[in-house]
């Protein structure tokens, strides 16, 4: 049977270079980074190659490249560290309304601590409502955290132009920018973008799971959440993970070479699912569409089916989907990004994902269209019985 993973949001497949680099580095290159010897310096060598090679593509200084285990902590360090090196200058935090639980979840943690956290609104599409954004912004606003790509329906936040508005309006402010489902699906230079904290996550991009790191401005201040020997200047400590830093590194550069090329093949993927999926009767896609959306990310609610049942239907015929977030706390209260643009119940409890990667080929899609076409009118037939 055909295997076709059409799961990419939730993990990758490591690439096989990435792989052979934390292999590599395991079992010849173990030594630790901190230790003065021939084997420290190698190790701290796959360190500096990795924070170089990020670097290159936000075009920002490797010394603003922290590593970590991954985006959950890179958002949690941005969004806790940051908010508390800043409580003096005031206590307001903006967010929205259908951001990834590594987010909401630290903003509970700070509202638990006496901040305020303003939750912006979005429209049905998932597009930030910039008025209610403009409206909210005042002298106490310490921290901005939004994420680039919504991880379930693929919306897009015009981050650019938050990051203008944000200059304009409080330039004291921290501008925190979850880009896991970006990275490596859009040109992303921070500088230029007044984001001053950015959240990556190696295993959305062929690199090994329990990989990450924060991209923190040289000109703003955070402060730590690991205290310990002191590594990464200080600021994160612990032994650096060094297998998964070099695959992570590897990973990245990989991501950005023939980027162009890569990039509209996913795209084509998902045009190419979304015109046969809005063929089929009963049928509901959600998130923008066309180039406005992400080039990845599909979600749609197959109406009078539900999200797991199908799911569990597809896996037996080789198909690999979501039902949503993997990483979600929320599968009793429904998705909150589904809630926040405004989706019926019926649409939430039968919404499926499907995201794809540079790997994935135009078969798939066909083959996984004719499934749809077989499956659903029977499950739906099943469940009215």
């Amino acid at each position: 049977m055909q295997e076709i993973y059409f799961d990419n949001s939730s993990t990758t497949i490591v690439s096989p270079a990435a792989a052979e680099a934390v292999y590599k580095v395991m079992r010849e290159d173990y030594g630790n980074p901190s230790s003065m010897h021939a084997k420290g310096v190698q190790a701290e060598k796959y360190v500096k190659e990795a924070a170089d090679a990020i670097a290159r593509i936000l075009k920002v200084s490797p010394k603003e490249i922290y590593f970590t285990s991954g985006g959950t902590e890179a958002n949690n360090w941005a969004i806790i560290g940051g908010a508390r090196a800043m409580k003096r200058a005031g206590n307001k935090i903006i967010t929205t309304q259908m951001e990834h639980p590594a987010v909401s979840e630290p903003l509970r943690v700070l509202e638990s601590e006496g901040f305020e956290v303003i939750r912006i609104p979005v429209n049905e599409k998932g597009l930030v409502d910039m008025g209610a954004l403009e409206e909210a912004l005042d002298d106490r606003v310490i921290l901005i955290s939004m994420m680039y790509v919504n991880n379930e329906i693929g919306a897009v936040t015009p981050v650019e132009e938050i990051g203008r508005l944000k200059m304009r309006m409080v330039p004291k402010a921290l501008y925190h920018v979850d880009a896991i489902q970006a990275f490596g699906k859009y040109r992303i230079y921070p500088r230029n973008l007044s984001i001053d904290l950015l959240s990556v996550s190696g295993h959305k991009l062929h690199g090994p799971k329990g990989t990450g790191f924060l991209y923190k401005s040289d000109k703003v201040r955070i402060l730590p959440l690991l205290y310990g020997g002191g590594q990464m200047l200080a600021l994160r400590s612990g032994t650096e993970n060094v297998p998964g830093i070099a695959g992570l590194g590897v990973a990245s550069r990989e991501a950005y070479t023939d980027f162009d090329a890569k990039v509209a093949h996913m795209r084509n993927l998902r045009d190419r699912m979304t015109a046969g999926l809005a063929g089929m009767e009963g049928v509901v896609i959600h998130g923008m569409e066309g180039e406005a959306g992400a080039p990845h990310i599909v979600n749609a609610a197959f109406v009078g089916v539900g999200s797991e049942v199908l799911l569990h239907a597809l896996e037996e015929r080789g198909i690999y989907v979501s039902a949503g977030s993997a990483c979600s706390t929320h599968k009793k209260s429904g998705s909150p990004t589904l809630t926040a643009i405004g989706a019926p119940k019926e649409e939430m409890e039968s919404s499926v994902r499907f995201s794809f990667s540079e790997l994935n080929t135009e078969d798939e899609v066909d083959e996984a269209l004719r499934v749809l076409a077989e499956l659903v009118p029977m499950l739906r037939r099943y469940r009215r019985k």
